[in-house]
């Protein structure tokens, strides 16, 4: 299974949000800086994060974005959700109903085993997903971290991490 560019990016960005003092905001341009990625593209998964209630949004020039929600209620399922959107990743087009030599339609009243053995294998994925928060990344991180990547992060925030009000 193959997702966009646009998970990586938007997992990586709700964890980073997730080090946010309160009343704080970064903005898309420092979180695309951050990891290296193009603000444009970044956006467009930020606004679905967003939209989703993942996110929220403090428009004006000290604007920027944070967390709705606390990291333990974030799950990386809802994340994949609101930038890859609720379809399963296999969709069965019932192509065995196509081509020369048609069978009965009598073969055709159960739905497709291959398509009931995708949809299975995708429920065990998606819960996996859901079982895992950015709080549990956190915590994992953290576990491997030397100090290095809180560093990073740290004086990453401590330049470009913006105070509002709350």
């Amino acid at each position: 299974m193959k997702m966009g560019d646009g998970v990586e990016q938007a997992i990586h960005s709700v964890a980073m949000l997730s080090g946010l003092s309160k009343g704080g905001v970064l903005s898309a341009a420092a979180l695309a800086e951050f990891h290296g990625v193009s603000t444009s593209y970044l956006l467009k998964h930020l606004q679905a994060l967003s939209g989703a209630g993942i996110l929220d949004t403090v428009p004006g020039p000290k604007g920027g974005y944070r967390l709705a929600k606390a990291p333990k209620e974030i799950s990386l399922l809802d994340i994949v959700i609101a930038v890859e959107g609720p379809a399963p990743a296999f969709r069965c087009a019932e192509i065995r109903q196509r081509g020369p030599n048609p069978v009965s339609d009598r073969f055709f009243a159960s739905p497709c085993n291959i398509s009931a053995a995708m949809l299975r294998a995708e429920r065990v994925y998606r819960a996996e997903l859901a079982k895992t928060s950015i709080a549990d990344l956190g915590i994992e991180l953290n576990a491997l971290d030397d100090g290095s990547i809180a560093a990073r992060g740290y004086a990453f925030l401590e330049i470009h991490e913006r105070k509002t009000t709350r």
